[in-house]
């Protein structure tokens, strides 16, 4: 009765694996199950989401606050907006709430929507200055150029970035240099004219508002 038993259960064992057949071993004939959701997602084509560069009117932003421009700039469909320190100090405008426009590139008018528009810009509490914005300093070109009168910021930035550069508190006062945006240089040295040939620079300097 062992036998029979044994041979009996080895005989449905074997017409059991035979009911799964060979589609499950992973083979070459055996394919993959698609959903409908994935073949129609698959086969969707693929659309663009920027729209056209259009014709628009740009407004006359002088006077507004720096957010207040640019709200309205991406209002009439110009999103390729940036701004500069009109001061020539290099600033950043990370809070544009706190600056407002004296000058904007291109002028009011018709332009497409495409066009990079450049708003210079002071702090609320500043004059834009007159006659239009202060240029940053050229890039030295093995001479001195005069630094005087710009801020650190610029300074450092036009001088090669391999010079060793110390600046120094022209009032006397041992202060240190952090925001060199709001430093003003007094004098350098080498001074201006003089042949830069990987020599180090001194600049002193004062915080804008105070003497020299």
């Amino acid at each position: 009765m062992r036998i029979v038993r044994s041979v009996t259960a080895a005989s449905l064992l074997l017409a059991a694996l035979a009911a799964c057949g060979p589609a499950d071993d992973g083979g070459a004939d055996a394919k993959p199950t698609v959903s409908p959701v994935e073949s129609a997602t698959d086969a969707a084509p693929e659309t663009s989401t920027s729209a056209a560069p259009v014709k628009a009117e740009l407004p006359d932003m002088v006077g507004k606050g720096l957010q207040s421009a640019q709200d309205e700039a991406q209002a009439l469909g110009f999103y390729f907006l940036t701004s500069h320190d009109s001061l020539g100090r290099g600033r950043m405008q990370t809070l544009d709430r706190n600056w407002k426009v004296c000058s904007q590139t291109p002028k009011p008018g018709t332009h497409m929507t495409d066009v990079e528009v450049d708003f210079g810009t002071v702090k609320l509490e500043e004059q834009c200055p007159e006659g239009g914005d202060q240029a940053e300093p050229e890039k030295a070109d093995g001479t001195m150029p005069n630094f005087v009168g710009k801020s650190v910021k610029v300074a450092r930035d036009a001088l090669d970035s391999s010079t060793s550069i110390t600046v120094e508190d022209a009032s006397g006062q041992g202060r240190m240099v952090f925001l060199e945006s709001n430093w003003e240089v007094c004098s350098t040295d080498p001074a201006a004219g003089a042949k830069l040939d990987g020599q180090p620079v001194t600049i002193e300097a004062v915080k804008f508002g105070e003497s020299c």
